[in-house]
């Protein structure tokens, strides 16, 4: 066959963790890249080969369950959460021991948190600023980020990390925010409201894309919209556009008393995030650059 005519190779791809946002990547990459998704759940195994995906089972919490996902495809997406206790992502850890002995990994991108800066008093800044997680689930996401940047030093791999906020979409499970309107869950009272960020569940699949596609070696990126409202008036404006009651405001202390501590936590830490890598170095153009317009 003339050297013109050789067929293209379809890029492959591991997904790690393909929930929602995985799901979401796939329909982006349906027909162009042949993707294998680890999942630990057989049952899942349907659904995932209607997606477009080839299941591996294999978990996380278990290094010897990892040993096919070794050398599959030479970009790996990690959207997997760690273990809900400890200080350290021992998840990661087995992922990455898996990937270093097949060692066929080029690119891998890392799905984080912005919790991993704490409280930043409403401050507004960059991806320069340092992490202070004041809570344990922080602190394991900063162990993550730590370990696979290091597998990218040690490995040569192109390691890009995504610092997402609160992920909202109408068609998302546990993310369409008219729920916590509907329960009537308080949030804040104006004087005691903090900023929070917010990305549409398709604009941060596109935007995993991007990093697969444009990443740059040990660089982290804000995956943030262009809100910039305190959470209250994020909920209210949930209602506003829906028809629905707003939520009560009660001051931090009557909080308190009424919301558990995982909900308090969230009402704890202020920080707006400047998302001009995102836009600028990965070149993605948001289809929801504010929570309006991806509520509407």
């Amino acid at each position: 066959m003339p050297r013109h005519a050789m067929p293209c190779a379809r890029p492959e791809l591991l997904i790690v963790g393909c929930g929602d946002v995985g799901l979401r990547v796939l329909r982006l990459l349906a027909g162009r890249w042949g993707v294998v998704a680890l999942t630990s759940s057989p049952e899942r195994c349907d659904a995932l080969r209607a997606a477009g995906a080839v299941p591996v089972v294999g978990n996380l919490d278990d290094a010897g369950s990892l040993q096919r996902i070794a050398s599959l495809a030479p970009r790996v997406l990690h959207l997997a959460p760690p273990a809900a206790q400890g200080e350290h992502d021992l998840r990661t850890a087995h992922l990455l021991q898996a990937l270093a002995r097949g060692g066929g990994t080029r690119r891998l991108v890392y799905m984080s948190t912005s919790g991993v800066y704490g409280d930043a008093g409403g401050a507004r800044f960059d991806e320069t600023r340092a992490p202070r997680p004041a809570t344990a689930r922080g602190r394991r996401r900063v162990d993550a980020e730590r370990r696979v940047r290091a597998f990218g030093l040690m490995t040569g791999a192109a390691v890009s990390v995504l610092r997402v906020p609160g992920i909202y979409a109408l068609d998302r499970e546990g993310g369409d925010p008219r729920e916590r309107v509907r329960r009537g869950t308080p949030v804040l009272a104006e004087a005691d409201d903090v900023y929070t960020n917010h990305i549409h569940a398709d604009d941060l699949a596109r935007a995993c894309v991007a990093a697969l596609l444009r990443g740059a070696p040990q660089r982290i990126y804000h995956a943030s919209d262009d809100t910039e409202l305190k959470m209250g008036d994020y909920f209210d404006a949930v209602a506003d556009l829906h028809g629905l009651p707003r939520p009560p405001r009660r001051s931090r202390a009557e909080a308190m008393a009424e919301l558990s501590p995982m909900q308090m936590s969230f009402l704890s830490e202020s920080r707006r995030l400047d998302n001009r890598r995102l836009k600028q170095e990965l070149r993605l153009r948001l289809h929801h650059p504010t929570v309006l317009d991806g509520l509407r």
